[in-house]
C-alpha cells in the first residue's frame, strides 16, 4: 500500500528539484525526506528519484507515479472538502497569499464581503510576490494563491491546481513630466527604445512583461534602476531617472506630481488568477473565498 504522505514528498521533490528545498517547503529535515523516498521506493519496487550535481530528478518510474500522485492527492482534497461539508460547521481559517496590489484590489473587498455573507470564515493574508504564491499552495503552506501569469507558471491544464481567472489589466507608461512624449495622448513601447528604464527585479513577473514588451518592439530595455515597489518606480520616473511600464492598478495612490501616465498602444497586460490545490475548490471554507474573490474582481475587469 502506497502512503499518500510519501506521494506529497515525491511531488515536492519534483517541484523543487532538490531534497533540501523540498524538505524546507514541507517543514521536514532532508534526512526525513530521504527516508520517506526510500520507503516509497521500497513500497513500489522501483527507483523513483535520481540525485546528481544539479539536484534531484524523477526517473521514468517516478514520472509515472507522479501522474497518479497528482490524481490521488486531488481526490484526497475532494474527500476532505466533502467531509468538511458534511460537518457543515462553516467556520474556520483560510490562508491566502497574494501580491500587494492584489491584496488591495480584490482580497480586502472580499474579506469585507465575507464578513457579511460568511462571518464564520476568517481569512489570513500573507504578502507574496506574484510568482511565489502558487508554490506556497502546492506546498500546503497556504490554501489560496492570488497570482500573476509569468514565464514558468503552471498552466491551466496543470492537474495539481484549479485556477479561477480574476482580472486582466494593462500596463501604462510612466514618463518624467519633461519627457518629449509627455504631451502625447498615447505612446508606443518602441518610442521609448532610447530611454533609460526603471523596472522590477528579475524574478518578478512584471519584469518579464516589461522585457518581453520591449523585445516585441525590437529592443532590449536599458534597465538602470530596479524596485519591486511601483510607487518607488513612479517616484524615480518623476525625478527624471527614466521611464517605466506599470500595471494600471499599481498607480493608485502614487505621487504623480512630477510624472505623467500615458496609455500604451498595444499595451501588455498583467493577468491575475486565484489558484487552489485541485479538489479543494469545493471545500466549504475555500469555495466562498473563491467566490468572494471573483466578485471583488468584477470592478477591476470592468476597468
Amino acid at each position: 500500500m502506497i502512503d499518500a504522505r510519501r506521494l506529497r514528498i515525491l511531488r515536492a521533490v519534483a517541484d523543487h528539484r532538490t531534497v533540501t528545498a523540498a524538505a524546507a517547503a514541507l517543514y521536514l529535515t532532508p534526512s526525513a525526506v530521504s527516508q520517506q523516498l526510500a520507503a516509497l521506493e521500497q513500497e513500489t519496487g522501483h527507483r523513483l528519484v535520481e540525485r546528481g550535481a544539479k539536484g534531484a530528478r524523477l526517473t521514468p518510474a517516478g514520472e509515472i507515479l507522479l501522474t497518479h500522485a497528482n490524481a490521488v492527492l486531488a481526490q484526497l482534497e475532494r474527500a476532505e472538502a466533502e467531509l468538511a461539508d458534511y460537518g457543515a460547521g462553516v467556520a474556520g481559517t483560510v490562508t491566502v497569499a497574494a501580491f500587494a496590489t492584489g491584496i488591495g484590489l480584490v482580497i480586502a473587498p472580499a474579506i469585507a464581503a465575507l464578513s457579511l455573507t460568511a462571518p464564520g470564515i476568517r481569512v489570513r493574508v500573507q504578502d507574496a510576490e506574484g510568482d511565489a504564491s502558487v508554490p506556497m499552495v502546492l506546498d500546503r503552506q497556504v490554501d489560496v494563491a492570488v497570482a500573476v501569469e509569468y514565464r514558468g507558471a503552471p498552466g491551466e491544464d496543470d492537474r495539481r491546481l484549479t485556477r479561477v481567472p480574476l482580472y486582466s489589466e494593462p500596463f501604462d507608461a510612466v514618463l518624467p513630466a519633461g519627457h518629449h512624449l509627455a504631451g502625447q495622448e498615447h505612446v508606443s513601447v518602441a518610442d521609448l527604445a532610447k530611454d533609460t528604464w526603471i523596472g522590477p527585479y528579475p524574478g518578478n513577473p512584471c519584469h518579464d512583461v516589461v522585457v518581453l514588451a520591449c523585445e516585441y518592439a525590437g529592443f532590449a530595455p536599458r534597465l538602470e534602476h530596479s524596485s519591486d515597489d511601483f510607487h518607488a518606480v513612479v517616484a524615480l520616473a518623476g525625478a527624471g531617472a527614466g521611464v517605466a511600464l506599470v500595471p494600471r492598478s499599481a498607480l493608485r495612490g502614487a505621487a504623480l506630481d512630477r510624472a505623467v501616465v500615458r496609455p500604451v498602444e498595444g499595451a501588455p497586460a498583467r493577468r491575475v488568477f486565484a489558484a487552489v490545490r485541485q479538489g479543494a475548490e469545493g471545500h466549504p471554507l475555500i469555495k466562498p473565498v473563491l467566490q468572494a474573490l471573483a466578485e471583488a474582481a468584477g470592478p477591476a475587469r470592468q476597468r
